[in-house]
């Protein structure tokens, strides 16, 4: 086991979920948490939708006192308009054995308790635990001995940890880059007749669209179009329903009230490796994709798991910087490549993908084993 002094840079849910779990596994690390939101800012009234898999569920409530606000116990995948009637794939929790799939929280929900979770742990470890709200880091520079932090003051660490993300359109480009020139519209929707529990993703004309159960009949919406031929920018609220209610399967229910939508757009922004020196990347630092499969903070938070059993396990920083280069390859860039695909197949202009699409969710409801197999890696990754 290691015991570096470790710069954690993001106080987001990837951030802080790595920074809390590393302070229990490696007691002898100093771990310092920078993030450049005021102290004062009330984190838990942020409201923008996550979608969290079992196996990240699993992970935050080992670290803090928390229970998932919407579970998800099914997920139904299926095609607007049909090739060949309506194929419909079933994902449930009670198939496979398993509490819950997956759940639906904001970002608040998520980040408030974590945050809560580490100053409790500075308060109890002041000289090995910090969090620096306020304090933005301006440069990370290599240095002999690891690293050195441009804060509000220059600082040095054996290792530092990038996990601020952001969205597509602000970041740095990073070696992969691909703009899919589509926009995200997010918000929430009341629809009468939504079953609890169900998340629907519909494979729509226009590209991926999901509901995220709430409470109440509510659910968060993910509305993803082309943006050069953009069917939601104009319309009004009535005109949104109309047009969703279109969109949507009807098992979904009748869409009632709708919320005013953020706008977002979409690309693939990666590293492709998540090790530089004595840094490295994880969640959206690491890699930005595509929500059509809601995998981008599970895969976060799965990078934040494994960097931390590298460190728990090697020798030394560098050892364990290299295990977690191989040991993340095959789940990060399974899950790049998946989301890749989905993404980039709605702008294939093929006769006959509709039909493709519509045959592969058949005979996916068909085959039990593969739709299992392909359930528990939206629910683990790749292990």
């Amino acid at each position: 086991m290691v015991a570096p002094h470790i710069a954690v840079v993001g106080a987001g849910p990837v951030g802080l979920a790595l920074a809390l779990h590393a302070a229990r596994v490696l007691p002898a690390a100093r771990i310092t948490v920078f993030d450049a939101r005021a102290a004062t800012h009330d984190v838990a009234a942020d409201a923008r939708t996550l979608a969290l898999s079992l196996g990240s569920v699993q992970f935050l409530q080992r670290l803090v006192d928390w229970t998932p606000p919407h579970a998800i116990a099914e997920v139904q995948v299926s095609q607007q308009p049909p090739s060949f009637g309506e194929a419909v794939v079933h994902i449930r929790a009670s198939e496979l054995g398993v509490p819950l799939l997956g759940a639906v929280a904001s970002y608040g929900e998520v980040v408030a308790p974590l945050q809560r979770g580490w100053q409790a742990a500075a308060a109890a470890e002041p000289q090995r635990l910090q969090l620096r709200l306020g304090t933005p880091v301006r440069a990370i520079k290599p240095v002999a001995s690891g690293v050195e932090l441009d804060a509000d003051i220059a600082e040095s660490f054996d290792l530092a940890v990038v996990a601020e993300g952001g969205v597509f359109a602000d970041q740095v480009r990073k070696a992969l880059v691909h703009d899919y020139r589509q926009t995200a519209w997010v918000g929430s929707v009341t629809l009468d007749g939504l079953p609890p529990g169900v998340a629907f993703e519909r494979f729509t004309r226009d590209g991926p669209l999901a509901l995220l159960p709430r409470a109440d009949g509510r659910a968060s919406l993910v509305w993803c179009v082309p943006r050069d031929d953009d069917p939601v920018r104009a319309l009004d609220a009535r005109q949104r329903l109309a047009l969703l209610a279109d969109r949507i399967p009807a098992a979904a229910g009748r869409p009632r009230a709708i919320t005013p939508l953020k706008d977002f757009a979409l690309g693939l922004n990666a590293e492709r490796t998540l090790v530089d020196g004595r840094s490295v990347r994880i969640g959206n630092a690491a890699q930005t994709l595509h929500p059509v499969a809601g995998q981008g903070l599970n895969l976060g938070l799965r990078d934040a798991h494994e960097l931390v059993a590298a460190l728990r396990h090697a020798a030394d920083i560098d050892s364990a910087l290299a295990r977690v280069e191989w040991a993340r390859s095959p789940d990060r860039w399974a899950t790049i490549a998946t989301t890749d695909f989905l993404a980039r197949s709605f702008t294939w202009q093929l006769p006959g993908s509709g039909l493709a699409r519509g045959l592969g969710l058949a005979a996916l409801q068909r085959v039990t084993p593969a739709r299992h197999w392909l359930a528990r890696r939206m629910m683990f990754g790749s292990r």
